[in-house]
C-alpha cells in the first residue's frame, strides 16, 4: 500500500513542521505550506490524500483555500486545525466542506487519530491502518490488538499504553520520566518504579511461549528502556 500523503498548512512553521514530522514517523509522506497561496500550489503538485488546514493564513485564508480546492475538483478530506474556537467558525468549517475541526492548543496524538478516522471514512474499509511493528511484534492502533507472531496478547490498558509509547519511539531509548509523562501525563510523585513494574509484566507476556521468545524490550543501564530486536 502506498503511504498516505499529508499536506499541513499553518502559518506557524513550528506547528506545521511538528505535525509533518509526527506523520512521517508513522510512515506517511508529508509536506508543509505556510500560506494560502503556497497551500494551493502544493496541493496541485503533491495531490495529498488529506489536508490539515489552519483558518488564519496570510493572503488566502483557510476557508478560501478550501473553496478553491473544491472549485478545482479536489475532494481531498480537510481537517481544520485552528485557534478560532467559536461555534460559528466550527459550523462554517464543517458546512463548507471540512471533514473535522480541531481547536488549538491540541494534542498531536488526537490529531493523528482524527486524521486516521477521516481517512477511513473517505477511503472505506481499504483505507490505511496504523500498525506499529518491531520484529514479529505488531500493534494495531485502530483495533488495539497486539500480537507476537500469531499469538494475540491480552494487555491491560496501562500495559498497552506503555508498549505503544516504546513502539512509537523505537529504536530510541526512553527514560522512565519520559514514559511517565507520555502515559500518565501528570506528576507521579517520582514513583518511577511503576514503570519498572509495567515493563516487567510486559516482558513476561511478550516472551511467554513454549520455546521462549526473543526479548524485545531491553534495559539500557542508567538511561531507561527501548523496544528493538536486540540490545546494543
Amino acid at each position: 500500500m502506498n503511504p498516505v500523503r499529508l499536506l499541513v498548512v499553518d502559518d506557524d512553521p513550528p506547528i506545521a513542521d511538528l505535525v509533518a514530522t509526527v506523520a512521517r514517523y508513522e510512515g506517511w509522506e508529508a509536506v508543509t505550506a505556510y500560506s494560502g497561496e503556497e497551500a494551493l500550489t502544493r496541493a496541485a503538485a503533491f495531490r495529498p490524500d488529506i489536508v490539515v488546514l489552519d483558518l488564519m493564513l496570510p493572503g488566502v485564508d483557510g476557508f478560501g483555500v478550501l473553496d478553491r480546492l473544491r472549485a478545482a475538483g479536489m475532494s481531498v478530506p480537510v481537517v481544520f486545525l485552528t485557534a478560532r474556537d467559536g461555534v460559528a467558525d466550527r459550523v462554517a468549517g464543517l458546512t463548507r466542506g471540512g471533514d473535522d475541526y480541531l481547536v488549538k492548543p491540541f494534542a498531536v496524538e488526537e490529531l493523528m487519530a482524527r486524521l486516521r478516522t477521516v481517512l477511513r471514512r473517505s477511503l472505506g474499509p481499504g483505507g490505511p491502518r496504523s500498525v506499529l511493528r518491531v520484529a514479529d511484534l505488531t500493534m494495531d492502533e485502530d483495533t488495539r490488538e497486539v500480537r507476537r507472531g500469531d499469538r494475540l496478547l491480552a494487555l491491560t490498558p496501562t500495559e498497552y499504553d506503555v508498549l505503544r509509547c516504546l513502539l512509537r519511539k523505537s529504536p530510541a531509548v526512553l527514560t522512565k520520566a519520559q514514559i511517565l509523562d507520555d502515559v500518565w501525563q501528570y506528576g507521579f510523585g517520582g514513583r518511577s518504579n511503576v514503570v519498572e513494574l509495567v515493563v516487567s509484566r510486559l516482558r513476561r507476556k511478550l516472551e511467554a511461549t513454549d520455546g521462549g521468545a526473543v526479548p524485545l524490550i531491553h534495559t539500557v543501564r542508567g538511561v531507561g528502556y527501548v523496544a528493538r530486536r536486540a540490545a546494543e
